[in-house]
């Protein structure tokens, strides 16, 4: 951060409906959230996510990765970033593997419907995670904020909040829950790395919970 005073500058990666990039802009724009939204890039042009950016004059990037080999893409996609002046970028159902650079190492952050590393990397994502959580027979499932690294779901875990899985659930009633605890975890672990930032700590020290068992399976009697 250029200046410590600032709010944080976020720029959001989406590629569907941008319910998260919502909720972001809801909280900044009622004083929960102390950041403020400096760009858009979405994977495709006709989600929601970016109608929300545009709605709200936030500038959007429209970068579809198909035709263009991983590294031009992502060059492309942090250039947005860059343009900005981006000190964090959040990815906010974001379905794509992307190359970072050094300048962005530690500074990219995802929300995932899981605690990881259950329920993680290639494949896992919306509804198939939580399907595989009710198949699996849990009864915690949750949400995790984690470091984005060069594989899917991998970088180190931030924050988790874990919420129950009840046994008359369905994916779309356990998703509605984790979703809920989503709204909030994800803006508490921007605050905290905003709180990091400032006070020139490292962003791996924001690990707010110790590990949790990540699925208790529920007993057959």
């Amino acid at each position: 951060m250029s200046d410590p005073a600032a709010p944080l500058n976020l720029a959001v990666l989406v590629s569907g409906s941008g319910r998260t990039l919502e909720n972001l802009l809801e909280r900044i724009a009622d004083g929960r959230l102390s950041a403020r939204v400096g760009a858009v890039v979405s994977s495709r042009p006709d989600v929601r996510g970016v109608a929300i950016a545009r709605r709200a004059n936030v500038p959007v990037a429209v970068l579809p990765p198909a035709g263009r080999a991983r590294d031009e893409w992502s060059a492309a996609v942090f250039g947005a970033c860059r343009a900005a002046a981006a000190d964090l970028v959040v990815m906010a159902g974001f379905l794509h593997l992307i190359d970072i650079p050094s300048d962005f190492v530690d500074r990219v952050i995802n929300i995932h419907p899981s605690l990881l590393p259950a329920f993680g990397g290639r494949g896992f994502h919306g509804m198939h995670v939580h399907r595989a959580v009710l198949e699996r027979g849990c009864t915690i499932s949750g949400c995790t904020v984690h470091l984005v690294d060069a594989e899917y779901d991998h970088g180190r875990i931030l924050l988790q909040r874990a919420v129950p899985v009840l046994p008359d659930d369905t994916p779309e009633s356990l998703a509605a829950r984790v979703f809920a605890a989503e709204c909030a975890v994800l803006p508490e672990a921007i605050d905290r790395i905003a709180t990091a930032a400032r006070s020139s700590a490292s962003y791996h020290s924001q690990t707010i919970l110790p590990e949790a068992s990540a699925c208790t399976v529920r007993s057959a009697t």
